[in-house]
């Protein structure tokens, strides 16, 4: 039987409650046009307790922002088996599902909101992408990555983030296509380093050597395939061209 005593909640918890009803918020909306009053109204408690767990907004959405960051990056989590293009794959669609469950405060986490220009936000965007970079860097097994392999894979993500924030902006291209669509960039990026850098040309091969026709690879090359013009064919396949001359 409920006896309608609501249960008193410790300071730890009651700190994750906020950060978590606040990151709700901030998920459907600028964190700019979220009011104290409406977290606390969220959270059900009154505006003066939650200045005593947190000094100011800031604070509070620099504590949602840490545990969005923390999310983010476990996106780029993937068990390193089966081919490199289908675990990108993979990763796109989680990186994906953050976006979309967290447009506004993807937005502000990359953009930055009321803590933009804080040291602590900054630090947090860049734990974000390195994480990111870490985890493919772990994909390509390269424990010392070289200048170029890293201009790829840093590009990459920071293709990944802007891409994002453009489909969020109006989402006019399909989602399911920009997931594959990143992944052929990802490829694009390397083959062009292989075609300047023969240690590169070797991790590209490695990678190719594992991919299947049909998968994302596979599907980016027989794209490119069927826009190439058919080649001219050999002089002696020429048709005979009759004598015109006068007799």
């Amino acid at each position: 039987m409920t006896t309608g005593v609501r249960r008193r909640m410790g300071v730890e918890e009651r700190k994750q409650q906020l950060i978590g009803v606040a990151l709700e918020l901030f998920s459907h909306r600028s964190p700019d046009e979220v009011s104290i009053d409406e977290i606390a109204a969220a959270a059900g408690i009154s505006r003066p307790l939650v200045y005593h767990y947190f000094p100011g907004k800031q604070s509070l959405y620099e504590a949602a922002l840490r545990r969005a960051a923390d999310e983010l990056a476990a996106r780029f989590v993937e068990p390193p088996r089966g081919p490199l293009g289908a675990r990108l794959l993979r990763v796109m669609g989680r990186f994906f599902d953050f976006v979309d469950e967290h447009g506004p405060g993807f937005a502000a986490l990359m953009r930055g909101g009321p803590a933009v220009g804080s040291s602590t936000t900054n630090a947090m965007i860049d734990e974000v992408r390195q994480a990111a970079y870490e985890q493919i860097l772990a994909h390509l097994e390269v424990g010392e990555p070289s200048a170029r392999l890293e201009l790829v894979v840093r590009s990459w993500v920071s293709l990944a983030e802007s891409t994002a924030l453009l489909w969020l902006d109006g989402r006019r291209v399909p989602r399911a296509e920009l997931e594959l669509q990143l992944v052929h960039d990802f490829a694009a990026l390397a083959a062009v380093s292989a075609a300047y850098d023969p240690g590169m040309a070797e991790i590209l091969v490695g990678i190719l050597a594992d991919e299947p026709a049909d998968g994302p690879f596979g599907d980016l090359v027989a794209r490119l395939a069927a826009l190439a013009p058919s080649p001219a064919p050999a002089p002696d396949a020429l048709p005979a061209v009759p004598d015109q001359r006068l007799p």
